[in-house]
This record gives structure tokens, C-alpha cells and sequence, in this order.
């Protein structure tokens, strides 16, 4: 399969290897502004053997950059974190030029099954007024987002599943934290390529879920994943929607988030 990979940081880099490895080709390495710059009238860069784009980039680049791939007709891999206000205008950006989209927060697949965890144990725990919640993440320090957008993910899922927590306070407190408050904790330090964690706690015991990343190379084969599946599908879906898909053996969906 021949891909462009748009923003060629350390993850386009690892992309670049994961890809290699699987037999694949790289066939165009853009900047991470490229679509803004493309939007603007500069030259636009030959895409035309390539069959999909994987993209990691910035946050403000992300919709500009998927706006100009579904206008080349092209299906693309989104990995780009903290652009989510922006999903709205992607859908209908992809949905127009009835080209595919993949996006996710994180494209590790052990991620990814850990999160199904997070949610089942959250349904659990929530039964019993006695357990607490908690979340926390850690990141390397070049890391441009804080909470990461995993962690918003892990948010969401324990308010959706334990209702007396009604919204998440990221910042630290000078106060006592309200019963219907989740609080989620950010680290920035070295070189972590990502810890989250999430921890039950009652007055009898605490029960800790802890995903933590080894290296880049496990979001890259995610997203490599994700360019293998797209082609031929039309729609905006999230990673976890693609990986029920599969586990349902489904061949072809309308594309949910």
C-alpha cells in the first residue's frame, strides 16, 4: 500500500516504520502545515500515488490538513490530539467529497482494549457508593496537549458510567473536591510515551487499571492498522468503532464516532 504521511515529527517517523516493516510504501512526507499552506495558493505536493494519508500533526493544523486530503479524494488516518471541537466540521468535510476518515486520541490497540476495561469497571464500581475515582496520565514533556486526549476519553467514559460524577476538574485544588467532581490529573516529565491510570479507592481497599506505553512504535502500528483498513469505506469513524467492526467481522459500515 503506498501512504503520505502529513507531519513528519517523531511520529510521522514511526509511522514511516511501522509501515515499512509491513511491507508498505512511503510515498510523500509533508509538513504539518501542509494543508494551511495548500489553502493559501503554495504549490501542492504530488499525492497521487498515494492511496491513503496517515496524519500527526498540531492541533490547529488537523482540520485544515483533513479538509484538503477529503478535497484530493484521498481516506485518511487522523492521529493528531486535542482538535476535537473541530470534529463536527471534519464529519461534514468527509461525508461531502464521500471520502473515509479514522480518527482516535491514541491508536494503541492494547489502549484501546483497556479502555473497554476502564468502562466495565466503572460500571462496577459505580454501583457502590463507597468506591471513589480517580484518574491521572502522564506524558513526556514536549507533549503539546494537557489532559491528554486519552485521559478527556477515560473522563468521559467514568462520567457516563458512574452518573453521581457530573464533571471533571483538570486543575489543581486549594479545596476539598465536591462528591460530583472526577479529578484528573496531568504529569509532564522526560521521556514518557504514556501512562494512564485509574484508580477505585474505598475505605477497605483501592483498585488500580494502569495502561502504560513502551514506546512509540505501539500508536504507530495502530494507525498503520487503521490506513490497512480504510480504503474502500466511506464515512468518519473512530478507532474503537473500527476495531468493533473488525471484532464483529463486519465488511463495511456507515462510519459512527
Amino acid at each position: 500500500m503506498k501512504i503520505a504521511l502529513i507531519g513528519y515529527g517523531k511520529m510521522g517517523k514511526a509511522v514511516e516504520q511501522a509501515a515499512l516493516e509491513r511491507g508498505h510504501e512511503i510515498v510523500a512526507r509533508l509538513g504539518s502545515a501542509w494543508g494551511r499552506e495548500t489553502a493559501s495558493g503554495k504549490e501542492e505536493p504530488e499525492l497521487t500515488r498515494a492511496q491513503v494519508c496517515v496524519e500527526f500533526s498540531r492541533p490547529a493544523a488537523a482540520l485544515p490538513n483533513l479538509r484538503r486530503i477529503a478535497e484530493l479524494g484521498k481516506p485518511l488516518v487522523v492521529g493528531t490530539t486535542g482538535w476535537y471541537g473541530d470534529l463536527a466540521p471534519a464529519r461534514r468535510a468527509v461525508e461531502e467529497k464521500g471520502t473515509a476518515c479514522v480518527y482516535a486520541p491514541n491508536f494503541s490497540l492494547g489502549l484501546n482494549l483497556y479502555l473497554q476495561v476502564v468502562e466495565r469497571a466503572a460500571r462496577l464500581f459505580g454501583a457502590f457508593q463507597d468506591y471513589d475515582v480517580l484518574a491521572t496520565e502522564t506524558h513526556h514533556r514536549r507533549k503539546i496537549d494537557s489532559p491528554s486526549g486519552t485521559a478527556g476519553r477515560i473522563g468521559e467514559i467514568l462520567l457516563e458510567q458512574m452518573p453521581r460524577k457530573r464533571r471533571i476538574v483538570t486543575e489543581s485544588l486549594d479545596r476539598p473536591i465536591a462528591p460530583d467532581e472526577l479529578h484528573l490529573l496531568s504529569g509532564r516529565a522526560g521521556h514518557f510515551p504514556g501512562t494512564h491510570s485509574v484508580i477505585f479507592d474505598s475505605p477497605a481497599d483501592s483498585v488500580e487499571l494502569v495502561h502504560r506505553a513502551r514506546s512509540r512504535l505501539g500508536f504507530a502500528l495502530g494507525a498503520v492498522l487503521a490506513a490497512e483498513w480504510i480504503p474502500g469505506r466511506r464515512g468518519f469513524y473512530s478507532f474503537s468503532r473500527m476495531l468493533q467492526e473488525i471484532l464483529d467481522g463486519q465488511g463495511t459500515a456507515d462510519g459512527e464516532p
